[in-house]
C-alpha cells in the first residue's frame, strides 16, 4: 500500500465519458498538489456522498493550487453519467482494468454489492514531484475521509 513519503506510482488510464481520451498522471505533476481520490463504484450512497462533498469544497482546492481527480474501476462512460449527475466540476479517471488500483494497494471485493477487484475508498495528496505527502485509506469503505485534514493536506503540500 502507497504511504506518506513514497513516490507516488504513476499511471495512464481513461478520462470519464465517451471520447475515450487518456489520462497520463505525470502529466499534472508539477503545478501544484494533485489529490487522488479512489472510489469503490459510481452510484453507490457512500461514493456520491464523497464525490459531492469534493464537489462541495473544489473552490478551496483550486484555490490552493490543487488538482483533484476522482478514481474507479467503473467504466468512463458510468463515469461520464456519475459526474453529470452530481455536477462535478472536477476530472473522474476509470481504471477498469484495475492497474492502477493494484499499484496503489487498494483492490477490494464488495461481494455483497458484486463488486469485485474495486478500488477501496483512500486519498492521496502528492507534491510536484510526486510524493506522497499525505494518504488516507479507509478502514471500512462506507467512511469518508476527514475533509478538513485532506484541505490541511492539500495547502502544506
Amino acid at each position: 500500500m502507497v504511504s506518506t513519503g513514497d513516490t507516488a506510482p504513476t499511471f495512464t488510464a481513461t478520462y470519464k465519458g465517451s471520447d475515450h481520451e487518456t489520462f497520463d498522471l505525470e502529466e499534472h505533476l508539477g503545478d501544484g498538489p494533485v489529490v487522488l481520490a479512489f472510489f469503490p463504484g459510481a452510484f453507490t450512497p457512500p461514493c456520491s456522498n464523497e464525490m459531492v462533498a469534493l464537489q462541495e469544497r473544489y473552490d478551496d482546492f483550486e484555490a490552493a493550487g490543487a488538482t483533484l481527480f476522482g478514481i474507479s474501476a467503473d467504466s468512463a462512460f458510468s463515469l461520464g453519467a456519475f459526474a453529470d449527475e452530481h455536477d462535478l466540476a472536477f476530472d473522474l479517471v476509470s481504471d477498469m482494468d484495475g492497474d492502477t488500483i493494484e499499484a496503489y494497494g487498494l483492490s477490494m471485493d464488495l461481494p455483497e454489492l458484486g463488486l469485485y477487484d474495486v478500488a477501496d475508498r483512500a486519498v492521496y495528496v502528492l507534491d510536484d514531484e510526486g510524493t506522497v505527502t499525505y494518504a488516507w485509506v479507509a478502514d471500512d469503505p462506507t467512511n469518508e475521509p476527514d475533509y478538513d485534514a485532506l484541505l490541511e493536506a492539500v495547502d502544506a503540500a
